[in-house]
């Protein structure tokens, strides 16, 4: 049998249906302030004044502080948890300007948190928002590890002026999509990734053009956000993706309209190993960013400024696909969503 992330542990569908449910209630509470976007997109917007809003979300970096653990490193994996944060809330236009963290553990270690610590405050830096607050929660009785385990979560706020949202709504057939470089795996799918690998290899295994196993699922998440703020000053921007959870079935949520993704780079070699060790390349495409950590859709005459943008700032672009009337995501002419 092939190995999906449903029979990894993940089913995707029912997490979606529990999502709707959490939205319906939460939805209630949004007519206690002016809510401009709710629940289902990027990032949460509440008019706050003279035309300004305030964008927040909040993300973990999931099942890699698994691997962290294995490898006994902790310096990167607060990268990942700034990462997945700020690239969600540049989305929809929004310039990160305070960050929060959460760690929760079952036992203090306070050699592992400073180095979780460094982690974020790199990650911090290169997205140019300060760090201003956080909580250390020691539960010794919610984890069931004897040995030391942790999960890592975090929150961004933002700022937007009204009348530079990018919500998708001007995305339009013929658009360019570009993709932006991913460094690996970044922070999604390492359920599957770990069934995968980790039933054959060790972590400290080095496997030809992967290098040692457990680095390159450790590699942290690239952080888009100077590029993409550039990008918002100095192009036509139509639509912004982070390629996170639920891989590129998640473009959808801009808008309901055709993305073909028919150019798209080879797969970095981890993902290779992946797919060979039998996860089906339908599947690869609908859990991991594929080499591809982040979309921007555009007209197509902005394509050449985009990636030069993206040189400027040592990250590697081109064009992957289109935009059409046919409603859906296809990759390699099949339908993912």
């Amino acid at each position: 049998m092939a190995l999906t992330y449903k029979n990894a542990g993940v089913d995707v569908q029912k997490i979606k249906k529990s999502q709707s449910a959490i939205g319906r209630i939460i939805a209630s509470t949004h007519r206690m302030q002016k809510v401009k976007s709710g629940f289902g997109h990027y990032a949460g917007l509440v008019e706050i004044h003279g035309g300004k809003l305030l964008a927040t979300h909040t993300d973990g970096v999931g099942t890699k502080v698994m691997i962290a653990n294995l490898m006994r490193k902790y310096d990167t994996i607060g990268i990942d948890c700034v990462a997945m944060n700020v690239n969600d809330i540049i989305c929809i236009g929004a310039k990160p300007v305070s960050f929060v963290d959460y760690i929760a553990a079952n036992k203090n270690n306070e050699s592992v948190f400073v180095e979780i610590a460094k982690g974020l405050a790199s990650g911090a830096r290169k997205s140019d928002v300060p760090i201003v607050g956080g909580e250390t929660a020691i539960m010794p009785d919610l984890f069931e590890e004897k040995k030391f385990a942790f999960d890592l979560a975090g929150m961004v706020a933002g700022l937007v002026d009204r009348n530079r949202l990018v919500l998708g709504n001007k995305i339009a057939g013929g658009d360019a999509v570009i993709g932006i470089a991913s460094t690996g795996i970044h922070s999604n799918g390492y359920t599957l990734a770990r069934k995968a690998l980790l039933r054959k290899y060790s972590v400290f295994d080095r496997v030809k053009g992967v290098g040692r196993i457990g680095d390159a699922l450790l590699t942290p998440t690239e952080i888009y956000v100077r590029p993409v703020l550039e990008m918002l000053s100095k192009c036509q921007i139509h639509g912004l993706a982070n390629i996170t959870g639920g891989s590129f079935t998640k473009l959808l949520r801009l808008k309901k309209t055709g993305f073909v993704l028919d150019q798209m780079p080879e797969p970095p070699k981890i993902m290779q190993l992946i797919e060979s060790q039998g996860v089906k390349e339908e599947e690869m495409y609908k859990t991991f960013n594929m080499g591809v950590g982040f979309c921007v859709i555009t007209h197509k005459s902005q394509t050449d400024r985009i990636i030069s943008i993206c040189k400027k700032h040592g990250l590697k672009s081109q064009q992957i696909g289109h935009i059409t009337s046919k409603t859906g995501v296809y990759v390699k002419s099949r339908k993912l969503a």
